[in-house]
């Protein structure tokens, strides 16, 4: 990593949560309260009894159903909001005339359009602004960042996600689920999910110059769509096409990255080994992600508040993700 501005010379940093559901349950609070430096000092829910009983469970000693109250509180210094993405925008600019830090959870917005707004506003202030694509700070597909710069499989020329499962009980059941309500989420497991494979896509090949895609709704089991196809030119010449179906009979998470001398396997969401074919053999790994998945993310955040590196998940990389997401669903 390369060195940054320090924004802070002083700790505890300490977090205020807005949005404190199942995400911030195991994946990300509990690594913001592992990480030195940092202290999670309030959490916010609407459900007053679920933001207390978060609270007491995970030993946070203030709690309130007012975002509000966290975010203009003399006494945090930066936001982390896991609310649902079509909220993403309101809180953060909350946060950004507030003049603190934020990491918005994934996507960064709903749309590009509001994605531009959102990071517009931090760039002008100079304002940190990082997004929960913690997939670019994972030791396992940083191991494949080094083959392909060590050209383990030459030159890369192309890459395929197959991403699919069957619908759940939820889906089924026809109860509500924001995930799947097209005004929350067009695309909906696809936009939950698909979202952080293409900005990992981008981590390891480079930026996409031009995408498409073509989304429908096959099973009517919920406003959003089911099924996604997609095609994609990174800006080196590396195509790549992707397919999401949450209404299959298998459950499939396979990426494969194809080179002139070899290939790479592995999967985005899924617990699996990483793979490599050349002409010297085989080689697989098992490189287990840590308890709370987003520890090395949160620990790369301290790292560039304090002057010590670059994030690899900011508001710039976070932009460029919306903006593919928009291009395969045709957003208008």
């Amino acid at each position: 990593m390369t060195e940054s501005l320090k924004f802070f010379d002083k700790t505890p940093i300490r977090w205020g949560v807005v949005g404190c559901g199942s995400v911030a349950e195991k994946k990300s609070v509990p690594a913001y309260q592992m990480t030195s430096g940092f202290q999670v000092q309030m959490v916010m829910r609407r459900d007053a009894n679920k933001a207390k009983d978060y609270a007491l469970r995970h030993n946070v000693s203030h709690w309130t159903t007012d975002a509000n109250e966290v975010i203009k509180n003399p006494d945090i210094d930066a936001i982390y909001i896991a609310t649902p993405p079509d909220s993403h925008k309101f809180y953060a600019l909350q946060v950004a005339e507030a003049g603190k830090p934020c990491c918005i959870e994934k996507p960064m917005t709903p749309t590009f359009q509001d994605s531009l707004v959102v990071y517009e506003t931090f760039k002008t202030k100079n304002i940190p602004l990082f997004v929960a694509y913690y997939r670019r700070s994972l030791l396992r597909f940083n191991k494949i960042k080094d083959w392909l710069n060590e050209g383990k499989i030459g030159e890369v020329r192309h890459i395929h996600w197959q991403k699919t499962k069957p619908p759940n009980d939820l889906d089924l059941s026809g109860e509500y689920n924001w995930r799947t309500d097209k005004k929350i989420a067009l695309g909906g497991y696809f936009d939950d999910l698909a979202s952080h494979g293409l900005d990992l896509f981008t981590y390891l090949l480079g930026n996409i110059k031009s995408a498409n895609g073509l989304a429908i709704n096959q099973q009517n089991l919920y406003s959003a769509y089911d099924a996604v196809t997609a095609s994609w030119i990174h800006e080196n010449g590396i195509t790549g096409e992707g397919n999401w179906n949450f209404g299959t009979f298998h459950r499939v998470d396979k990426v494969e990255i194809f080179g002139s001398k070899g290939k790479i396997t592995f999967s985005v969401l899924d617990e699996a080994p990483i793979e490599l074919e050349n002409e010297e053999g085989s080689q697989t790994l098992e490189i287990p992600h840590p308890e709370h998945i987003q520890q090395f993310h949160v620990e790369n955040i301290r790292k560039h508040l304090f002057g010590k590196g670059q994030h690899p998940s900011q508001g710039k990389s976070g932009l460029h993700t919306s903006w593919i997401m928009d291009c395969i669903l045709q957003k208008k």
